[in-house]
């Protein structure tokens, strides 16, 4: 039996299924002119946009975090902002601050960079906790209350989040609640020898950035970003993503599993993952191809699994392999 058009995200949401398609094949293909070789990290940073997320990308100086969060900025024609992250920041610096006017005898509210539909946190682990959290409400609420007065940011709004790891020197570990509030984390990682050989040949003379033009704009983003929450997620799989979840604060590793939000967040993102394979409706295999980069960096490992090396990303792997997959149904059969 084949789905009705009653059901919703399945064969009434097609038209809006193969424009998201569409548009995230131009993002995809023009962040990659700069990023090469680099499809699975490309796809979690689309995945992130289109869910209304916000990533964190993280790695070693020089393999091209900044970059990324750049060709996905400049792929989108919308207001994009940089703040460069730096121990002497201040909160204010990033949300804005109100100003005495002289003529007027009065307070005035300048906005930060915050005021974005894309902002570029570049290496936001230099500046001090204090600093980070100026960005805990405008992650989590997509709003900014300066001196008692609340005011709503721009939609969309993504945090594009760029860190080296926290052994690097001059660096502060991100705080949990911040770690909470990025969707998805990703590492970029060393280019194969064929990717730093063409990354070479095409980038020596000049920066590919320079070239990069919108293939998309706020609005359009915004509209998909709204008809991606309306793919069908069945009660088969809402009850895996919190099976999973739950597991891992259940795992004797770990000093701290993921939260609530991340169960949230981990459903938004395999709808993203459901979209752009054109379905309208979630399966297993995408919370689990979404999986590792929405938990991992949420998990705090314990001695254990400090002593034994294992990573978060191993963990929620292996919760993946030992926990029971629901039998796909899919919607109106």
């Amino acid at each position: 039996m084949t789905a009705t058009s009653s059901r919703p995200g399945v064969d009434g949401d097609a038209v809006g299924l193969a424009e998201v398609a569409e548009m995230a094949g131009r993002i995809a293909t023009n962040v990659q002119r700069v990023i090469i070789g680099k499809q699975d990290v490309v796809r979690v940073a689309l995945v992130t946009l289109l869910s209304g997320g916000h990533l964190l990308v993280e790695d070693v100086p020089g393999v091209g975090k900044t970059t990324l969060a750049k060709a996905l900025a400049r792929s989108i024609d919308c207001s994009v902002s940089r703040v460069q992250f730096t121990p002497d920041l201040l909160p204010g610096d990033i949300t804005g601050m109100s100003i005495f006017n002289r003529q007027t005898s009065e307070f005035e509210f300048r906005p930060g960079p915050v005021f974005a539909n894309i902002v570029i946190a570049d290496e936001i682990n230099r500046a001090s906790p204090k600093t980070q959290s100026a960005l805990l409400e405008c992650m989590a609420e997509h709003q900014v209350t300066v001196d008692g007065a609340t005011y709503a940011l721009a939609s969309p709004f993504m945090v594009v989040a760029t860190q080296n790891p926290i052994e690097m020197d001059g660096t502060y570990p991100l705080p949990e609640a911040q770690r909470d509030r990025f969707t998805a984390r990703v590492s970029v990682g060393y280019p194969d020898v064929g990717a730093e050989l063409a990354m070479v040949d095409e980038h020596a003379a000049s920066d590919p950035l320079d070239t990069l033009r919108p293939v998309a704009d706020a609005r359009r983003v915004h509209a998909v970003v709204e008809a991606i929450r309306r793919v069908h997620v069945g009660p088969e799989v809402r009850q895996y993503c919190v099976e999973l979840v739950g597991a891992t604060r259940r795992l004797p590793e770990l000093r701290l599993g993921a939260s609530p939000r991340a169960t949230l967040q981990l459903v938004r993102a395999a709808r993203a993952h459901a979209a752009l394979a054109g379905r309208g409706f979630v399966v297993p295999d995408d919370v689990q191809a979404v999986a590792v980069p929405v938990l991992a960096h949420r998990l705090l490992l314990g001695p254990d699994a400090l002593t034994s090396r294992r990573s978060a990303p191993d963990l929620v792997r292996g919760l993946l392999a030992r926990h029971a997959v629901p039998a796909p149904v899919r919607p109106g059969t």
